[in-house]
């Protein structure tokens, strides 16, 4: 198993809050991971999964092992459609299992799914062992339960899709974000129609397979191969969904979900992008009010959304060059202020990278956008991007038409002039993308546990308005609040951890309408 080598703070803020569920972003080419044949039993796997040590994980991704943790390392074979489970061809989910060796009275596992679509559960139960001290779990919860994260179908080291040249992925990126000139526009309009192309052309039919329903399946087969007759679960973001949709089909399989940082199942490809667009034009106005109330620690006040306008329309005219060649264009400043915006932390990044990109250097600003992206030093991409783009493809059946965007570039760039556009843009991949799709179902988990659900106030992301829409819609959701800024909560604070600590340990339900201070 090869990861790649990255710092855990930095990446603990990426890996763990990413979604860009909508963001016109997408990822590099590669080779398929081998498929492998064999029957399966309904619970995807012949027999218990075979673990063996894997210390080099860690060591990769951090320099080392977190102390007094031990790392193991297994594959679960699932069907590759779950439709038609016997006999047929699989994918390898890969896992990993952290165990403390402290560890009493053990419950079970905890099984992790970070968002995306695309974000690498290995890398982020790595990255939570590590405690509370580096913004990990606590080590109630390690003491008590084994971490498990796991590559969903398509990501990581999971049968990873990769379809799409980097050279496409830089264009995409680089793109004006709100195109007026038709020529521009019908530029990007061809490039995502190459890009789906490119991806049909090499995954044919099996591009609706890597769709929620189909990882929502594979995750209770990981519950059985763990061990685990109910499942215990923490999904960030789109893994809120992930969750949503398993207690959708295995409401009897529940015993504790938190799902941190909601998804509304029920809102649409359309409502939802635009709902994504309100999140991040409120994060980017509460980064703004912050900069002009602290002078000091931002050097673009007091006017932080002038100087951000002002920066992105010097870019189109005459943009600075990166160290690498790359020219810092309104694109990647944009890029720079989504990634900036995932945590509190990030706003005096931005500032800064703003701030040194009006005098002539882009590094700040093409660090911010790197680190979101996972764009390596050489030019090369994880398969974050590309994986985002294919389950969110193989869920919606609904993607509005060329000139359905267009009419909604414009009208959203009234209603949130600096992300609406983008939000609009950005559904375009969808629309061009093959016709086969698997849209996840969005009703109640009749038979389910209660089920805390977490919301930020002042979530870009995943609005905190999707909070109770995705509690009332699984008819067993109780909503916790957190009244912060940044992308999903736990473990933020000592509030948050307390209530969600007890529910997973002790199956005690938070405070209903339970509100948790900043800090």
């Amino acid at each position: 198993m090869e990861r790649r080598s990255r710092l855990a703070v930095a990446l603990l803020s990426v890996l763990v809050l990413a979604t860009g569920c909508t963001l016109p972003s997408f990822a590099p080419e590669g080779s398929d991971e081998p498929t492998r044949k064999g029957g399966t039993t309904t619970s995807g796997t012949t027999s218990g999964p075979q673990w063996k040590p894997c210390p080099d994980v860690p060591r990769e991704l951090v320099g080392k092992a977190a102390e007094g943790m031990s790392y193991d390392c297994a594959t679960v074979e699932v069907p590759r459609d779950w439709a038609t489970p016997a006999g047929g061809d699989t994918y390898g989910i890969e896992m990993i299992r952290i165990r403390s060796k402290k560890q009493k009275q053990r419950i079970g596992s905890l099984l992790l799914n970070p968002g995306g679509p695309g974000g690498s559960g290995i890398d982020v139960a790595v990255y939570l062992s590590y405690g509370p001290g580096f913004g990990g779990l606590p080590t109630g919860i390690t003491d008590r339960f084994d971490i498990v994260g796991f590559d969903p179908r398509g990501v990581g080291d999971s049968a990873p899709v990769k379809c799409i040249n980097p050279r496409d992925q830089d264009a995409s990126f680089a793109a004006e974000p709100d195109p007026a000139d038709q020529a521009a526009f019908d530029a990007i309009v061809a490039l995502n129609k190459k890009i789906a192309d490119d991806c049909a052309a090499k995954y044919g039919t099996r591009l609706r397979t890597f769709s929620t329903e189909q990882a929502a399946r594979d995750l209770d087969a990981l519950r059985a191969a763990v061990g685990d007759e109910k499942l215990t679960y923490l999904g960030y973001s789109y893994g809120t969904l992930l969750g949503a949709t398993y207690a959708q089909l295995f409401p009897k399989n529940v015993r504790a979900l938190v799902l941190d940082g909601a998804v509304d199942p029920t809102e649409g490809y359309v409502a939802g992008s635009e709902q994504q667009a309100k999140g991040f034009e409120r994060a980017f106005t509460n980064f703004t009010n912050w900069c002009a109330k602290n002078a000091g620690k931002c050097p673009i006040a007091p006017d932080a959304r002038g100087a951000v306008t002002d920066a992105m329309a010097k870019a189109r005219v005459s943009p600075v060059r990166g160290s690498d060649g790359r020219d810092a264009t309104a694109g990647w400043v944009f890029l720079s202020v989504i990634s900036s915006l995932y945590t509190e932390r990030g706003w005096t990044d931005l500032a800064n990278a703003v701030d040194d990109l009006q005098k002539g250097d882009a590094e700040g600003v093409f660090e911010l956008a790197d680190q979101y992206a996972e764009r390596e030093p050489d030019g090369t991409y994880s398969n974050l991007f590309d994986a985002n783009l294919t389950v969110n493809c193989a869920d919606t059946d609904k993607a509005p038409t060329v000139e359905e965007v267009r009419k909604l570039q414009g009208e959203w760039r009234t209603k949130y002039p600096l992300f609406g556009p983008a939000l609009a843009i950005g559904m375009l991949p969808c629309t061009f993308w093959a016709k086969d799709r698997d849209p996840y179902p969005a009703g109640k988990a009749e038979g389910a546990p209660p089920i805390v659900v977490v919301g930020t106030t002042g979530d870009p992301a995943t609005p905190y308005e999707n909070t109770a829409d995705l509690a009332n819609m699984l008819g067993v959701g109780h909503v916790l609040t957190w009244e912060g800024e940044g992308h999903t909560a736990y473990p933020s604070t000592t509030c948050i951890r307390d209530a969600v600590d007890s529910y997973f340990i002790d199956l005690k339900v938070p405070q209903e309408g339970l509100r948790c201070p900043p800090k």
